[in-house]
């Protein structure tokens, strides 16, 4: 089913002026809850139909199964398990969760968490004397890229040169052709292939030898379905890089712009330090960090509320509109860290739900605390702040906030 007005709402949402608030054109484009594009793409926005289209075994993430290519989409020689189908993602995911999770490394997040403390502790420590701050530059954005080093085995006398290819590849994601120097793309590109080097040279050293850092278990495992390939590796670790730390990013940014929009909520969560588990799960909800996911691919016709979705069709799935949704979730637009049965679409759902999602709750969870703690009387210098140009990984480029000082 498609409406005239449905092409010119997506376009809409992706313009870059509908950034700082897309909530309302999500909300039109609810109206046809599968609707169809002029280019013969999909686009489902409505919380039924992307939980179902989500868990439907038709739904592929292999560019190879795309009809027409997109430009933007390229297959990898050897890409991470979210761009992979089963058995093969089923396989190379559960190897990666081995170390990363339960049911075999269930104690992964809860024993970082002094580490991950002691991070944030010293990001605000060096707020002190300042009564402008940026959350992102000087708070959101070391402090995952940091936790990653530490998981991933990074020798501290490396971590500013991850630091920077980190930086390029991230500026590189937003990258606009109109307006953007092709420097800024360039780098992005160089700097994936020296991180892979990196990575690559890293692992070589970690054969055969004990360590608890990722790289050296996965490098050394030995579990019921093998052993990952150096290559698969290395694909892993970009993965919880790129994936995680923009995601963290986001979500912790999102969460302290909504709180100073919130007062009597931030309050709340300085009062009550507890309150903020059930607080990052509305922020999922709410502003969650991943709005768009900008492609899959139909294996066969799928069927999906009155539409047939034909085999080789490209699939936009609105994650953030579906937990928007009304006929989900009562009152979707307040913001309710009360809110009871919140199943949101947040880090996604399906065979792909993210699973670095526990260590960016975890972070989050941290971050907001501890900010809301020790930042003295914190103000909005501009709201809405200026976003970053992605319609996919929605946030705040920057967020400068004032404090008192006393």
């Amino acid at each position: 089913m498609t409406t005239p007005e449905t092409p010119d709402t997506l376009r809409r949402i992706l313009d870059y002026s509908s950034r700082p608030d897309p909530y309302p054109l999500y909300a039109e484009l609810r109206r046809t809850p599968v609707a169809r594009q002029e280019d013969g793409s999909y686009v489902i926005s409505t919380y039924r139909e992307l939980a179902d289209i989500l868990h439907n075994p038709h739904l592929s993430s292999d560019v190879r199964n795309l009809s027409r290519p997109m430009p933007s989409v390229q297959a990898e020689s050897t890409p991470a398990f979210i761009n992979m189908d089963p058995p093969e993602h089923d396989r190379l995911r559960r190897m990666a969760m081995r170390h990363f999770g339960p049911p075999h490394t269930p104690g992964l997040v809860a024993g970082m968490e002094g580490d991950l403390t002691a991070i944030v502790t010293s990001l605000i420590d060096d707020f002190a004397g300042k009564e402008q701050i940026d959350v992102v530059d000087d708070f959101a954005y070391p402090f995952p890229v940091t936790v990653i080093c530490h998981l991933l085995g990074v020798p501290r006398e490396d971590e500013p040169r991850f630091h920077l290819w980190v930086n390029d590849i991230i500026n590189s994601i937003d990258y606009n052709p109109k307006t953007d120097p092709k420097e800024k793309l360039d780098k992005g590109v160089q700097a994936r292939k020296d991180l892979r080097e990196y990575l690559g040279g890293l692992l070589e050293q970690r054969h055969g030898r004990p360590g608890e850092d990722l790289l050296t278990r996965l490098a050394n495992d030995d579990g019921p379905d093998g052993r990952m390939t150096d290559e698969e590796i290395v694909a892993t670790a970009n993965l919880l890089l790129i994936a995680g730390h923009e995601t963290t990013v986001n979500l912790i940014t999102n969460g302290m712009l909504t709180l100073l929009r919130h007062p009597q909520v931030l309050q709340r969560l300085r009062d009550d330090p507890d309150l903020v588990v059930p607080l990052v799960e509305e922020l999922l909800r709410y502003e969650p960090p991943v709005h768009i996911i900008p492609w899959r691919a139909a294996y066969s016709d799928i069927p999906v509320a009155d539409t047939v979705i034909p085999k080789g069709s490209q699939i936009m799935l609105m994650l953030a509109s579906g937990s928007r949704d009304p006929d989900r979730f009562h009152e979707p637009d307040r913001f309710d860290p009360d809110r009871q049965d919140n199943e949101h679409l947040g880090f996604g759902s399906g065979i792909h739900l993210c699973f670095g999602g526990p260590l960016a709750r975890r972070e989050t969870q941290i971050a907001l605390t501890e900010l809301v703690r020790r930042l003295d009387r914190p103000s909005l210098v501009t709201d809405p702040p200026p976003y970053r140009r992605s319609p996919v990984l929605r946030g705040p480029i920057h967020l400068h906030i004032e404090q008192g000082n006393g």
